[in-house]
């Protein structure tokens, strides 16, 4: 659908109502919009090679100009309305969006939305050591980091830009001095790179307060040489973790997480595991993706967006763009994971680095 297209007014018939007043956008399948995940940038600093990898992203890839991308009044406006319109949850990413210049600008932009529960930001962690205490300050809740592996070596390995993993581990130290709290860690698991590592991982963060969540590698974009042969599978993930700290299952925290939760069984916490191949991890999905040029994409796995910068730069009234956003929603049946086959991982997907994992 385009900017063209026909949309329906958001109403009580088409959307409900929160007990707060708010109105409820549902999908076809009763999922409520709840999450809107931002990237600010589509640009970063590392050449991870299962999302950007330096053979695509080279010296002469072309990223977005500065004149396509959102501003951060845009930005904020954009969060303003959808926070209006039931949104709970704002995540932050990129790309890695700690490149993006003045970002705690944004944060103190964000954080006063009143109805915003969650305000979040997904990173590598290489800038934390410095931007910790300025995010927080600017009313950050929390940081998720990136960290695939402790061996230093795996580490540079996987980041491409030699980046030694004691400074990602600086910058969760920084975030959790600074309030930052509680930090996640994503563990993207690549078979024959990084799944030596798994107990090593969950072993530096046991008893920490710090959850980490151990993701398949997956099918997103056209550019990470994805292979089924590739993927670690949850339980394989599982049974390894619990042969040395044994395990068992939890209750989901809230409506649509991803993440299956598992704890200790000695008390020491808890980690995640995502199945995003193995399993249908998304059937219960409340996120909306915002690209770092302003196109809306209803599903991690899309081919195709929504221009909402159009109407950003257009004259469009805060009315016209939650019809907008509702007429999108409204229509959703993203089913990925349920509907994955040999088909799937062929077509043409938008890259993850596009619009944030």
């Amino acid at each position: 659908m385009s900017t063209e297209e026909t949309t329906t007014p958001l109403t009580a018939s088409t959307a409900g109502t929160e007990n707060d007043g708010r109105p409820r956008l549902t999908d076809r399948f009763g999922r409520p919009l709840r999450d809107l995940r931002i990237s600010v940038t589509d640009r970063c600093n590392f050449r991870c090679n299962y999302c950007m990898p330096k053979e695509v992203f080279g010296r002469d890839y072309e990223f977005l100009s500065r004149r396509e991308v959102l501003t951060f009044e845009e930005i904020a406006r954009v969060a303003r309305v959808f926070v209006a319109a039931g949104v709970e949850k704002i995540r932050l990413t990129g790309g890695e969006p700690t490149v993006r210049r003045d970002l705690p600008m944004l944060i103190e932009m964000l954080s006063p939305i009143p109805g915003l529960k969650d305000l979040t930001l997904t990173t590598n962690g290489s800038r934390l050591t410095t931007l910790a205490k300025p995010l927080k300050e600017a009313g950050l809740t929390r940081v998720t980091v990136s960290l695939d592996s402790l061996d230093d070596a795996i580490f540079r390995r996987m980041n491409d830009v030699d980046f030694p993993v004691a400074r990602v581990l600086d910058g969760i130290e920084a975030a959790k001095e600074a309030g930052l709290s509680p930090i996640k860690i994503n563990t993207v698991v690549r078979r024959g790179m990084n799944e030596g590592g798994i107990v090593e991982i969950a072993r530096r963060f046991r008893g920490t307060g710090i959850t980490v969540r151990f993701i398949e590698f997956m099918d997103v974009g056209n550019s990470n040489g994805w292979r089924l042969d590739d993927v670690a599978p949850a339980r394989e993930i599982i049974e390894t973790i619990s042969r040395e700290f044994p395990l068992e299952p939890v209750h989901p925290a809230y409506r649509g997480e991803v993440a299956k939760r598992w704890r200790y069984k000695d008390g020491a916490g808890e980690i995640g595991v995502i199945s995003s191949v193995t399993q249908n991890f998304c059937g219960d999905c409340t996120r909306i993706r915002l690209s770092a040029d302003g196109r809306l994409y209803t599903c991690l796995f899309a081919t195709a967006g929504h221009d909402l910068r159009k109407l950003l730069r257009g004259g469009a009234t805060d009315e016209e763009i939650v019809a907008f956003v509702g007429g999108i929603w409204r229509v959703r049946e993203d089913r990925y994971s349920e509907l994955r086959s040999q088909a799937t991982p062929g077509l043409r997907k938008i890259e993850m680095s596009y619009i944030g994992g």
